[in-house]
């Protein structure tokens, strides 16, 4: 059903936004894509990305060698689970910030 249409397609007297002088959001494109908070997030998370494979290669290779004389692997593990919490905060903001974005450009409501 379409704003101003009754069921059937016929009009509504009065009850459309446009004959009303109601001006609905418009994406002029104004916006940047991604944010620049979205940017950042997005940067952070790749970061971390890139450290936890580069974590996650150096324990596999620590195991290889079945050897573990000053606890590398506990080290790398705790680093491992830093990088978890890091990334579920930037992975947050970045939710946040496209959620900011989606209400700006009118494609989403606030509540």
């Amino acid at each position: 059903m379409k704003i101003g249409m009754a069921k059937g397609g016929k009009k509504m007297a009065g009850k459309d936004p446009l004959e009303q002088g109601v001006s609905l959001p418009v994406c002029d494109g104004k916006i940047k894509v991604p944010t620049d908070r979205e940017t950042e997030a997005l940067e952070a998370m790749r970061s971390i990305k890139n450290r936890v494979r580069t974590l996650k290669k150096r324990r596999e290779a620590v195991k290889v060698r079945n050897r573990d004389p000053m606890g590398d692997v506990a080290a790398i593990d705790g680093e491992l689970a830093r990088l978890k919490k890091d990334w579920d905060i930037w992975e947050q903001k970045r939710a946040a910030a496209q959620k900011e974005r989606m209400i700006l450009l009118g494609h989403e409501k606030t509540h």
